[in-house]
């Protein structure tokens, strides 16, 4: 679902200011240009910049303004205010970490021997002599990077996209230059722990990601436990968004079982099993403020999730059995991790995603309370979303290639033209749209044309960016007999290379 602004439906932009702004910490630090870096830690003290998230308010809350796609010029450079509020920071925990000649694809990992450095590969050797003799393609490589949505480029659910192991095998290394491309992973998928999801996807793959490189839908969301105490947590699979808040440091989780568990009049339609309340944690919750509600994942019961939301909107400072009488300067805040219409599965349609989750209650507090509902939205394309995509970038730059930068062509690879399209364009990315996911049309999307090109898979799109950036004539396999500097020239030497 894409972000609009005010501007878009013919109406002022409202500047607001939520009752909860004072609760939102900030070092009153500029958000810094491509070159900032990351807060580090050392010896204790934290030091961090941060993502300002603008604070604004949509004027029209009726479902159907929001059911066409916002047209956007695919040249467009200049970057749009996100549709976030409550004005969060957003402080981005980094560690410093080196490596040497990590940009170099490794055979079977480093031999180790007691006591001193490690042994390096002979592949590792040779990549590294035959980067020294190709500079200028080895500064190309380093200068580009690819963004990759996962759902619908990469896999289907569980299911590999064969291509998807290919393209990350080139940028792996397997190529001329032995040399790793930088990319990252960007996904408004949810639900689970970070590493959870990782291992997973290594898993399908077949290719090993780093938690340096993987952002998902709620991950920024970690910085909200600095602010909130009580925080109702939405969505996902049984009670894996529990554990994902309980990793990110929130100190009091509540999840909507807990509060049928102690009132299931609350819920008239939910059928609430013994292992349901077996594995819930109720309590007297008319004695208790749920300070925000955190939707980390698609509900799997929306009727259910969205009475308990629509109850808590309208209380007195989020407890529960009571009604507000100003449903504005007593609402708690609501954070959404995505707002994608559609997403891919297995099935042969897109399924319904967070966005028509979102645009329901929207709707219904409006139609209920005559006001607006204040709302945050976090994944793509907002626009927060890919300011910390360019600091995750930039430390994975220093992770590979001990140089900490942003490149300079970055290319988002797909297949919503709604949030990876437009955030890409909007965000002067180069965008790439593939057909193995919500992207069923034509020559390009109408409303929000790629501005790279469409292509069939993910392999195509990789291929066609790098041959544009390192030259036509790239060979996108790694071969001992080319790469070999001593098999090289007259032939006299005959040295073979495992």
């Amino acid at each position: 679902m894409p972000a609009f602004d005010d501007s878009d439906f013919g109406v002022p932009v409202e500047q607001i200011k939520s009752k909860d702004l004072s609760r939102v910490k900030s070092n009153g630090e500029a958000v810094g240009s491509y070159g900032a870096s990351y807060g580090s830690s050392t010896g204790g003290e934290s030091v961090h910049n941060t993502i300002e998230v603008p604070a604004t308010r949509s004027s029209i809350a009726d479902a159907s303004p929001y059911m066409h796609q916002l047209s956007l010029s695919p040249s467009m450079k200049e970057r749009r205010g996100s549709r976030n509020s409550f004005g969060a920071s957003l402080p981005i925990p980094r560690s410093k970490r080196q490596s040497r000649l990590s940009s170099v694809a490794y055979a079977d990992g480093r031999p180790q021997r007691p006591g001193m450095p490690p042994i390096q590969p002979t592949r590792e050797i040779l990549a590294s002599q035959v980067q020294d003799l190709s500079g200028e393609k080895v500064r190309a490589a380093k200068d580009m990077a690819f963004v990759f949505d996962i759902d619908g480029v990469l896999v289907h659910g569980d299911r590999l996209i064969p291509e998807g192991q290919r393209a990350l095998e080139i940028l792996n290394g397997d190529n001329e230059l032995g040399i790793k491309i930088p990319h990252i992973f960007l996904t408004n998928g949810s639900g689970k722990p970070e590493q959870a999801r990782i291992d997973q996807l290594s898993k399908i793959l077949h290719q090993p990601i780093s938690m340096e490189q993987f952002i998902q839908s709620h991950t920024p969301m970690r910085a909200l436990a600095e602010y909130y105490n009580t925080v109702l947590v939405v969505g996902g699979e049984g009670y894996r968004c529990r554990e994902v808040a309980e990793q990110y440091g929130f100190k009091d989780i509540v999840v909507p079982n807990d509060i049928v568990a102690w009132d299931p009049t609350i819920a008239p339609y939910r059928v609430f099993t013994e292992e349901d309340r077996a594995s819930s944690r109720p309590r007297d919750f008319s004695k208790i403020n749920i300070e925000a509600i955190m939707v980390f994942s698609d509900s799997r019961d929306y009727a259910t999730d969205m009475q308990i939301i629509m109850d808590l909107l309208r209380s007195e400072n989020g407890r529960l059995h009571t009604m507000a009488k100003d449903p504005v300067s007593q609402r708690i805040p609501i954070y959404f991790s995505q707002g994608d219409m559609l997403c891919p599965t297995e099935h042969p349609f897109p399924r319904m995603s967070q966005g028509t989750f979102r645009i329901g209650l929207e709707a219904m507090y409006k139609a209920l309370t005559g006001e607006d509902l204040e709302r945050v939205v976090y994944g793509k394309p907002e626009a927060a979303t890919y300011k910390y995509a360019d600091e995750v970038m930039m430390n994975w730059m220093d992770i590979i290639h001990n140089d900490e930068k942003l490149p300079k062509n970055i290319y988002m690879v797909g297949d919503n033209p709604a949030s990876d399209i437009v955030g890409g364009n909007n965000y002067g990315w180069n965008t790439c749209l593939v057909r193995t996911g919500v992207f069923q049309g034509g020559d390009n999307d109408e409303e929000n044309p790629a501005n790279f090109g469409v292509f069939a898979n993910v392999l195509d799109a990789v291929k066609t960016a790098v041959k544009k950036e390192l030259g036509q004539d790239f060979n996108f396999e790694w071969k001992n007999e080319r790469v070999n500097p001593l098999l090289q020239g007259n032939g006299a030497s005959t040295v073979a290379v495992e």
